[in-house]
């Protein structure tokens, strides 16, 4: 029988439920050409827990199906995340991690936004990925390095990410 861990699958669960309700508390800037997705700060936790990416995949879902777009951005929108979650579980610092959701993100989902918004794609692309910077640079990439400073134990940082 596989080893069930329990600390794994909570933390899971918890970025799953952060996600949907950082995107509800902020649905009007969480949706749109214009998006400063707040939740997307949690694409940065697989770089310490590789098991927040399935909360993180949950969470996006759940959120893109409570937003207007459709099954275009159920579809997209959530592989867009996933992607770069674990984009970012493999990258080798915090701030590489963080370019990940940025490039991904602004690619995919500007990409089908422009279609479905019928706006130059150049300029979704560019709206998508700045929002997503301010996110990832400004609150997740301190969030991180917080989270890494704290005593060993606590949350269950690894410290082999020390990078």
């Amino acid at each position: 029988m596989p080893h069930f861990d329990k600390l794994k699958l909570t933390r899971s669960a918890l970025v799953g439920a952060l996600y949907v309700a950082l995107t509800m508390a902020f649905a009007p800037i969480s949706y749109g050409p214009v998006q400063f997705r707040v939740s997307e700060v949690l694409t940065l936790f697989p770089f310490l827990w590789p098991e927040a990416l399935a909360g993180l995949g949950i969470g996006c879902l759940i959120s893109n199906l409570a937003g207007g777009f459709g099954w275009v951005d159920v579809v997209f929108g959530t592989l867009a995340t996933v992607m770069a979650g674990y984009l970012t579980m493999k990258s080798k610092s915090v701030l590489m991690g963080a370019l990940w959701p940025v490039l991904v993100n602004g690619v995919i989902v500007g990409g089908y936004l422009s279609v479905l918004l019928n706006m130059p794609w150049h300029l979704s692309m560019a709206y998508v990925a700045l929002g997503e910077a301010g996110v990832c640079f400004g609150l997740g990439v301190p969030l991180v390095k917080a989270l890494m400073r704290l005593p060993e134990g606590r949350l269950g940082v690894l410290k082999g990410r020390d990078r």
